[in-house]
C-alpha cells in the first residue's frame, strides 16, 4: 500500500444500527462502506447528473479504503488477508444510467493492485435509487483470513 501511496484512515463510525465487522470461521464480512473522509461525506448525489463517472470511481476507491481500514482496526493488520472473496457495489444513479460496472471496476482494480492474486474476487455492481446519507457509492466486502 505504501507503493500506491495509500494510508489507512481511522475507520468511519457506523451510520446506523449495525457493527462494521462480523466474523464466521475464516470469513470476515465488512458492512457497507460509503465514501467518508475525515468524518465527512466526500461524494454525494447521483451519477451522472450530480457526480461524474470519474468522481464515482474515486468514491468506490474510497469505500474500499474505508473497508480496509475497518479490517485493519479490527485485526491490527492486513497481513492475515488470504483472499478478497466478494464485493457488492451499489451506485446511486439516475434511472437511465447503466455503467455501474465501470464505477465498481475502480474498486476491483484497487484491490488487485493492493493484494495481487489475493485481490481477485467475485462481485455485483448495481444501480440504486438512493443510498444512506445520499452517498454516491456503497461497497461491502467478504474476506477470507488466516487464523
Amino acid at each position: 500500500m505504501k507503493e500506491l501511496e495509500i494510508s489507512l484512515p481511522t475507520p468511519p463510525k457506523p451510520a446506523g444500527s449495525y457493527i462494521p465487522i462480523v466474523t464466521s470461521g475464516n470469513l470476515v464480512f465488512v458492512s457497507g462502506q460509503i465514501p467518508m473522509e475525515s468524518g465527512q461525506m466526500k461524494y454525494q448525489g447521483k451519477v451522472p447528473d450530480v457526480q461524474s463517472i470519474q468522481n464515482a470511481k474515486n468514491a468506490s476507491k474510497l469505500c474500499i479504503i474505508n473497508a480496509l481500514s475497518q479490517l485493519n482496526a479490527y485485526f491490527g493488520t492486513l497481513e492475515n488477508v488470504e483472499k478478497i472473496v466478494r464485493i457488492s457495489g451499489f451506485v446511486n444513479s439516475e434511472e437511465s444510467f447503466s455503467d455501474h460496472p465501470k464505477v465498481i471496476n475502480a474498486a476491483s482494480e484497487l484491490l488487485v493492485d493492493i493484494f495481487g492474486e489475493k485481490g481477485k474476487h467475485s462481485r455485483i455492481a448495481v444501480g440504486v435509487s438512493s443510498l444512506p446519507l445520499n452517498a454516491t457509492v456503497e461497497i461491502d466486502m467478504m474476506v477470507e483470513i488466516s487464523q
